[in-house]
Formats: structure tokens, sequence, C-alpha cells
């Protein structure tokens, strides 16, 4: 495993991050949908700053750049997490589940009940990821609409509902 670290984010990160998220869309280059993928927009520099500045983003850093990121944002009692991504060529080395664990570890210091998120069902790297780090399903979503309404938002930019779920990770 290679060496990297983790840290807080800071303002100056933000124009880093939408070309870590579009280069790490890449993975899904043969998957049957990922027209809707690629063509989905990735944050810009300037929404990443605003959400760096609510304290709750991380970066993975490593040989001097940074090589991976988690953006979150505070809704009510429940952290969400808006996106995480690792370059592809520093994937399957624990960036990913290290920015996650650091992240919930996050949400617990700051008083959060939960932390939440949307991914794809079926994609061995987002669902069945999460849960092996202690996310369920959202299975009632009548009962959570936040997150009803954020898969809604993700349909209508085309992504396939039938892949789409809302996770969530209670805090201990």
């Amino acid at each position: 495993m290679s060496a990297f670290s983790i840290r807080l984010a800071r303002p100056e990160d933000a124009e880093a991050l939408p070309g870590i998220e579009r280069e790490a869309a890449t993975a899904f280059a043969d998957d049957p949908d990922s027209a809707a993928i690629h063509s989905a927009r990735v944050i810009p520099a300037d929404e990443h700053r605003r959400l760096i500045a609510r304290g709750h983003c991380l970066v993975a850093e490593a040989q001097g750049g940074i090589v991976g990121f988690l953006a979150a944002r505070p809704c009510g009692r429940e952290l969400h997490i808006q996106e995480m991504d690792v370059l592809p060529r520093w994937q399957g080395q624990g960036i990913g589940a290290v920015l996650l664990r650091a992240c919930l570890i996050d949400a617990g210091n700051g008083g959060f009940r939960a932390a939440t998120l949307t991914t794809f069902r079926d994609v061995a790297w987002n669902a069945p990821f999460y849960a092996r780090i202690g996310f369920v399903e959202v299975g009632d979503l009548a009962a959570h609409p936040r997150l009803a309404s954020e898969l809604d938002a993700e349909i209508a930019a085309g992504l396939p509902a039938e892949r789409r779920i809302a996770m969530i990770r209670f805090i201990d």
C-alpha cells in the first residue's frame, strides 16, 4: 500500500477536486448507463469552496498532491456525503475507506446522528462498499423526504432510477 494522509480540505484545494471527480468517473466507462454518468455535472470549484467552508470536507494526499476527496454537507442532524472520489491510479489502496471512516468520526464529533448518501445499488465500489462500512439502504423513502428528493434530482438528471439508492449509517 502506498503512503497517503487525510486532512480537512482547505479553500485552495477546491480547484483540484472537479478534475479528480471527472477522472474517477472514467471507472464507469464500461457501464451501460455511463452516458448519464459522464454527462452529469461535476461539482464546480466554487461549490467545493462553499462545502469546504462548512468544515466537513476531507482530502487524501500522496506524493505531494491530492489523490482523493470526500465532500459532505450538514443536513439537519445528518451529514450528507455529496461526493467521494479517488483518482483511478490510487483506487484499491484503502483511501476511500479511510476517507469514509474519517467522515464518520467527524460526524460523531459534530453531534450528527447519521451520515447519508446516494449511490448505485449494483456497482461494487458503490453500495456494496458502503455496506461493508455499516451503511444500509433506506427502505422507506417516504420517511426520509430529503433523500427521496436527492434521488429524484439524480433521476431527473438522467441516472437510472432502478439502480439508484439512498443509504444511511447511524452514528454510534
